[in-house]
């Protein structure tokens, strides 16, 4: 029965190398049909830059700025779980994107 509730715990547990990203348009930009996702904590920001221009259809050149919390470009070699746990509201990380440069 111990071994039950055990990993009843364990499987309620949030997968601490996975963080939900929110991702949200800002003016112009198209917005996405789906908004949230999973994105491993280990990574980069820049994987998270990448994914969402997969996401979006755009290739390298088309412009595309990124913020949190509609606040600050992060840097491409942060982590996902530093500004994760820095910034994270509602235990989501909000990644703000746009097609032209709205905040610095």
């Amino acid at each position: 029965m111990q071994d039950a509730l055990e990993a009843l715990d364990t499987y309620k547990e949030k997968n601490p190398s996975k963080v939900v990203v929110r991702f949200k348009a800002v003016g112009n930009a198209p917005i996405m049909k789906r908004n949230l996702y999973q994105i491993t904590a280990a990574n980069k920001f820049q994987a998270v830059i990448q994914f969402l221009r997969r996401e979006l259809g755009w290739k390298a050149e088309d412009p595309l700025f990124t913020y949190i919390n509609l606040a600050f470009a992060p840097a491409p070699d942060d982590t996902v779980s530093n500004l994760f746990k820095a910034f994270a509201i509602e235990d989501r990380l909000i990644v703000n994107y746009s097609t032209t440069a709205a905040w610095g």
